[in-house]
């Protein structure tokens, strides 16, 4: 006689991440705390901060409606930006390629792909502006330094995520080359790059995108640039001219993100 089946739920419902709901509640309990504690503890300066609220105010005013009266300041800015975007991804681009196949488990050599790996962890390891004020440092104020800080954020990105995609390839058509007795950089020629230059393509356009950004984000400690502009304009008080700047750069990144990911679209 065979035992009648528990009768299956009418609902399916997602198994929570952490079935035990004794932790679920005590890592809830924790996280409350420890924001808790964290703004306890931080030295928050409240009379400074309304203090900061009336001067945003005034800031505000003061830049509403946008001044375009030096808009040749502002091209000139806006100019330089691409140049130095255009620059640094190119010379980014060119850095990554190789770096990214030494960094990719199925192609490089363990010391290779070491040495690959620590390449790009050394690139990814500091945020932009950081790096901008190191370059700043080292060869003065001015594009040379925008150009250097966003190839090695370049590399940063666009290696890591090559590396990732060649890892990824269909093995079966490196084999085939190699059992002819094909030269090992005729298999990556033919075998491994038409595979993994729609993503390259697309990396390109993204990275150039996201130059273009960062370029005015650079720019303010000295790395040349619409950032540059920027921050002269705020220290000359100049607020409309400031709201007109960032204005202009808003319009930039949107037709930027527009045009890139129509392109990204077609390839994909």
């Amino acid at each position: 006689m065979t035992r009648p089946s528990t009768p299956l739920p009418h609902t399916w419902r997602k198994p929570p991440f952490i079935a035990n709901p004794l932790l679920r509640w005590a890592l809830a309990a924790a996280v409350i705390a420890y924001l808790a504690w964290a703004i306890y503890t931080l030295p928050f300066n409240w009379d400074r901060i309304s203090q900061g609220m009336t001067r945003a105010a005034r800031i505000f005013s003061g830049a509403v409606p946008p001044s375009f009266a030096r808009h040749e300041l502002l091209i000139d800015g806006f100019l330089e930006s691409m140049q130095i975007a255009i620059l640094a991804t190119l010379l980014g681009l060119a850095l990554s390629i190789p770096i990214a196949f030494m960094a990719a488990r199925n192609i490089a050599a363990k010391p290779i792909y070491l040495l690959g790996r620590a390449l790009i962890i050394v690139s990814r390891s500091f945020h932009p502006v950081i790096v901008a004020i190191i370059f700043v440092k080292a060869v003065g104020f001015g594009p040379v330094a925008g150009i250097l800080t966003l190839t090695i954020y370049s590399i940063g990105f666009v290696a890591k995520m090559l590396a990732e995609r060649i890892e990824e390839i269909d093995w079966g058509q490196v084999e085939a080359l190699r059992s002819t007795g094909t030269p090992f950089f005729t298999v990556l020629q033919f075998a491994v790059l038409p595979q993994i230059m729609p993503r390259q393509i697309g990396l390109s356009m993204y990275q150039l995108d996201s130059n273009l950004r960062a370029s005015a984000v650079v720019g303010i400690v000295g790395a040349g640039g619409i950032g540059a502009t920027l921050m002269n304009a705020f220290g000359r008080y100049d607020y409309d001219f400031a709201l007109a700047i960032t204005l202009v750069i808003i319009g930039v990144i949107l037709i930027s993100e527009a045009v890139s990911g129509r392109i990204r679209r077609a390839i994909w």
